[in-house]
């Protein structure tokens, strides 16, 4: 039955590749905001920002970007599997001996494959702005890590909407609560800059230990409790959003 799945969800996944790689302008879109974002706040916005760190600012930034850029990428899972709901492709596979939980994983791999790509994208640009770290090979095993917990998290959530939208923007719409949170945390400012209340909020929302974490990585600083407070949220939301995908598509199919 294992075999079965797996086999499934490789030819599955290999349909969802090649659609991609017809089209690699899903990739190039999802890397364009990051990169602009990137710019703005280097070139811009960074000399006015003080974060109490002797680092250069796209050190501090980068994190936060590559999260953006995830959360970025996920809506188009949202939109692809709408497209597949209304083209009728689920009742086909319906009617084929092939597992049912094959369809859904087809896409979250995808998107995995995808995410990474354009994440290698930013941070070669980012290396291009100025960015540079001293990581070891199990810092960078590390930050990988969490960024592909933090994109199957994510993607979860992005199957849910894609499974409940009653129209193709609303499939998408709701990365853009995603993109947002990275401008409420640590990452692009102290949270002690700011208001009671955001500051708050900014310290103990998910985003923030995750790009701390990331940060400390990269800087080759200890982690501390950061990490296991990022880990302990992206297990967390990744198996609620698991558990409501598999409901709503059952749901879908019944």
């Amino acid at each position: 039955m294992t075999t079965h799945v797996l086999a499934d969800t490789g030819v599955l996944t290999g349909r969802s590749l090649r659609h991609i790689l017809r089209s690699p302008d899903t990739i190039i879109t999802t890397a364009v905001t990051p990169i602009a974002l990137m710019l703005l706040f280097v070139y811009v916005l960074g000399g006015a920002i003080r974060t109490g760190t002797d680092e250069s600012y796209i050190n501090y930034m980068l994190p936060g970007i590559l999260l953006i850029t995830v959360a970025s990428g996920v809506a188009y899972t949202a939109y692809r599997l709408f497209l597949d709901l209304q083209g009728g492709i689920f009742e086909r596979f319906q009617s084929m001996p092939i597992a049912r939980s094959s369809v859904l994983w087809a896409h979250v791999l995808t998107s995995l494959v995808a995410n990474l790509v354009s994440v290698a994208i930013v941070i070669g640009v980012a290396f291009l702005m100025g960015f540079r770290t001293g990581a070891s090979v199990g810092a960078w095993l590390a930050v990988v890590g969490i960024l592909v917990l933090f994109t199957l998290a994510l993607t979860w959530l992005a199957v849910i909407a894609g499974l409940s939208a009653k129209t193709v923007d609303g499939a998408s719409a709701f990365s853009y609560p995603l993109i947002f949170l990275p401008f409420i945390s640590s990452a692009f400012a102290p949270t002690d800059s700011m208001p009671g209340p955001v500051a708050w909020f900014a310290e103990n929302q998910p985003v923030t230990s995750i790009v701390n974490s990331i940060r400390d990585l990269f800087a080759q600083e200890p982690v501390g409790a950061d990490i296991w407070i990022a880990l302990a949220w992206l297990a967390a939301i990744l198996v609620l959003a698991y558990a409501f995908a598999i409901a709503a598509y059952r749901r879908k199919i019944s």
